[in-house]
């Protein structure tokens, strides 16, 4: 049975979370999935990061900083996603990419927005637990919060959350897997029509 959400106003506008979104034997299923995939280690301009990840759908890539199709969203993963896009009230159909993600431990992510061309930001926790912890610039430094993570979790990043504020997970000392799911933004629309 599913866990009411973690807070009923939201700590920040345009953030929701849910615990036990994913049952033990699905998140099981989901892992030894995602275990047969060739994930490779994440790149930024040069630096190659600890986590390994896989883009499907579509991807950007931080080398060279385009945009462009990927592998299919495969058919395993179809209906968490028709969840995840419930639980963010989206159609099915904006999810159009997916992030698979493989934290090995000391493995995190720095502050970062996800980049203008998605818009909803759709994230399943599993197999560890984590920090989620956001940052917004003020005139004086930083407001600073975090939320826990549980695994089988979900969150939803979308408006304020999304946009304003940044967002990081701190190395750890355990392994970790995580699936985002995306939606376009209007200039990742107008970038994805003129690829196609």
């Amino acid at each position: 049975m599913r866990q009411p959400s973690l807070f009923e106003t939201p700590v920040i506008p345009g953030l929701s979370y849910e615990e036990e979104f994913v049952a033990p034997d699905e998140e099981a299923i989901l892992i030894a999935q995602m275990n047969t995939l060739p994930l490779s280690p994440f790149r930024f301009q040069g630096w190659t990061g600890k986590r390994l990840t896989l883009s499907l759908g579509w991807t950007y890539d931080f080398e060279n900083g385009r945009f462009g199709p990927s592998d299919p969203i495969p058919s395993w993963l179809a209906p968490i996603k028709a969840r995840a896009a419930r639980f963010a009230g989206l159609a099915d159909a904006d999810l159009v990419q997916a992030l698979l993600i493989r934290y090995d431990p000391g493995a995190g992510i720095g502050w970062h927005r996800d980049r203008p061309v998605f818009d909803h930001v759709v994230g399943i926790s599993l197999e560890t637990a984590a920090a989620l912890r956001f940052r917004k610039r003020t005139a004086t430094g930083f407001d600073r919060l975090s939320i826990p993570l549980a695994p089988r979790s979900v969150y939803h990043l979308s408006g304020e959350a999304r946009h304003d504020w940044e967002h990081s997970i701190m190395p750890q000392d355990r392994g970790r897997l995580s699936i985002t799911f995306r939606s376009l933004s209007a200039k990742g629309i107008m970038l994805a029509a003129a690829k196609q």
